[in-house]
């Protein structure tokens, strides 16, 4: 499917208010292109634990952009991923692209799910510190262009960066003293249930941070240069731009 503005079936973006999600519907419709928003707030609302809410979405949709909440990682994504791209074939949508992770070994389970649906797809594994407007980006290619069929793109910045090397090109971005401190598992674990979060939120934090931070991931990748033919934002533009919205300025400033 190369998408024309003739054709009339939406394309369904299933948390179509965060943070890709928005921006590939942004992107969608300054194309002209229909779209579909799949949310928890939407009417009709999409959600992961009520299968009863996917079908009437899926009615004359040509493709879909699967994100999942809270995260691939979390138990029973995949029998939900599996779940949805079989209904999603068996409705006749066969395009489907799906966020993932990158270096996480349960998104792997969620990935094989829609490979074997018998749909068209393409999966996006992301990286810690890949732009989000490079993810939106690959995305639209993918769901508008039939050469991404079959292509896992994983997805990085151009350099490779620490926690430490990142907050430092926030602080000369925004012009303020920031200061990374690197705590233990233990610590981290205390912090997140002082703050209230249930215990498996908990638990997939600290999955995420153990396993997905543990080196796996330090090497950049060329998936935005495969997809798109250019090379993907540096940090420290991100960083920039993002300090000229006023997103880091103080409610005092």
């Amino acid at each position: 499917m190369n998408y024309k503005r003739s054709e009339q079936g939406p394309i369904l973006i299933l948390g179509g208010t965060g943070k890709t999600g928005r921006r590939v519907a942004q992107r969608l419709t300054r194309r002209g292109l229909p779209i579909r928003i799949g949310s928890r707030s939407g009417k009709p609302a999409f959600d992961w634990n009520n299968q009863s809410t996917w079908k009437s979405l899926l009615e004359g949709v040509n493709a879909v952009y699967i994100t999942y909440y809270p995260d691939l990682a979390s138990p029973g994504a995949a029998e939900a991923i599996d779940s949805f791209a079989k209904l999603a074939v068996e409705k006749d949508v066969k395009r489907l692209v799906l966020l993932s992770g990158r270096g996480e070994e349960e998104a792997v389970r969620s990935e094989k799910a829609l490979q074997d649906s018998g749909s068209d797809w393409t999966i996006l594994r992301s990286s810690w510190f890949v732009d989000v407007e490079d993810i939106a980006d690959v995305a639209v290619a993918a769901l508008t262009d039939n050469k991404h069929i079959g292509q896992i793109y994983e997805l990085s910045g151009p350099r490779a960066l620490t926690f430490k090397e990142a907050i430092e090109e926030i602080s000369k971005a925004s012009g303020r003293e920031i200061r990374y401190k690197n705590i233990s598992t233990e610590q981290f674990i205390s912090e997140l249930q002082q703050q209230g979060l249930p215990e498996d939120i908990v638990s997939l934090m600290v999955e995420l941070f153990t396993k997905v931070l543990d080196g796996r991931n330090s090497h950049i990748t060329n998936g935005v240069q495969r997809a798109l033919g250019r090379e993907p934002k540096d940090f420290s533009l991100y960083a920039r731009d993002a300090a000229a919205t006023g997103v880091w300025m103080m409610k005092n400033d």
